[in-house]
């Protein structure tokens, strides 16, 4: 399948910046061909600005960086209209949300109006100003970070921004081989702001995207795997460790991905191991745990592991 190929060709490539960091990359690819975006959460320096670089540099697509912060405003994002003195006349100054791959660095630090501003572009591909609808490039893709371990000057993102995010992957610390492997690649000269030196190259063309999703469209779901996914995300309703479960575009979500994961696998069905798979990033940021569940410290992935438990996988 020209899927598997393309991930295949993007994770062999990515190897030349990327170290260690294949999981979450596939689930970036995965993400970009459902047509999804990604919030990562992790701490600072664990390459989630670098893996948004190689991937957008791979892809020949159009690279763009917002750095949220308390002050910024919904139209330093969009854009607005300004006088032109010249002509006397109103002109589009576009945000740089005018992009195909848009990194929103640290999207909890800017206060809920501001991070609204992402939702009808994350949603509908368009954006709105005074009144003039305005359709974004394609692809759009957003890549979101947050940093769990600070909270001062943050502010939580709402549940209907957060609905909108294909997945949360979180990235941890890298193992002592792998940082050994990234200072001794720094060692040796490579430099994180020059990818082009790093002998990282353009390898799929928009061309080829649009290709692959037309082929991830035509891969085959059974109606055991369409019951499964419906059960895992109704049981995070019923969970009495959960507080809120997970709605519909749960189930919607994973089942797109797990269609996008069995081509990047290289099979023309869904198995029940792609539900499995990605039902942590599917619904992680999805569900709400209840307070005592974390006094007894439980976290979300652990109560997505006991659902996964209780459900009955089919044959």
């Amino acid at each position: 399948m020209q899927t598997a190929q393309l991930a295949s060709a993007l994770l062999n490539e990515a190897r030349k910046t990327l170290v260690g960091q294949e999981e979450p990359l596939t689930l970036l690819l995965t993400a970009l061909l459902s047509g999804g975006h990604v919030l990562l959460e992790g701490p600072p320096g664990t390459a989630k600005t670098l893996m948004a670089k190689t991937l957008a540099q791979m892809i020949q697509a159009d690279f763009r960086r917002i750095q949220f912060t308390p002050d910024l405003m919904p139209s330093d994002i969009v854009g607005t209209q300004v006088f032109d003195l010249s002509s006397s006349q109103f002109r589009l100054r576009q945000g740089p949300i005018f992009t195909q791959v848009l990194l929103g660095d640290e999207i909890n630090r800017a206060p809920a109006k501001t991070q609204s501003a992402l939702l009808e572009a994350m949603e509908e591909r368009q954006v709105t100003i005074e009144g003039q609808r305005l359709p974004l490039p394609e692809p759009f893709f957003v890549i979101a970070t947050q940093n769990p371990i600070e909270y001062e000057g943050t502010y939580p993102l709402p549940e209907a921004q957060l609905d909108r995010f294909l997945f949360k992957v979180v990235i941890d610390y890298a193992p002592r081989e792998v940082e050994t492997e990234v200072l001794r690649r720094y060692h040796l000269g490579f430099d994180a702001h020059q990818l082009a030196a790093a002998g990282l190259r353009p390898i799929v063309t928009p061309e080829a995207l649009a290709a692959c999703r037309a082929e991830i469209a035509q891969v085959q779901v059974e109606q055991g795997i369409l019951d499964y996914i419906v059960s895992i995300v109704q049981a995070t309703r019923t969970s009495p460790e959960l507080l809120v479960g997970a709605s519909l575009r749960a189930g919607v979500a994973m089942l797109l991905a797990a269609k996008t994961l069995a081509a990047i696998h290289d099979r023309s069905y869904v198995t029940p191991d792609e539900v499995k798979m990605l039902a942590r990033p599917v619904l992680r940021h999805r569900i709400i745990l209840r307070p005592e569940a974390e006094i007894e410290g439980l976290n979300a992935d652990m109560a997505i592991g006991r659902i996964l438990n209780r459900v009955e996988v089919p044959r």
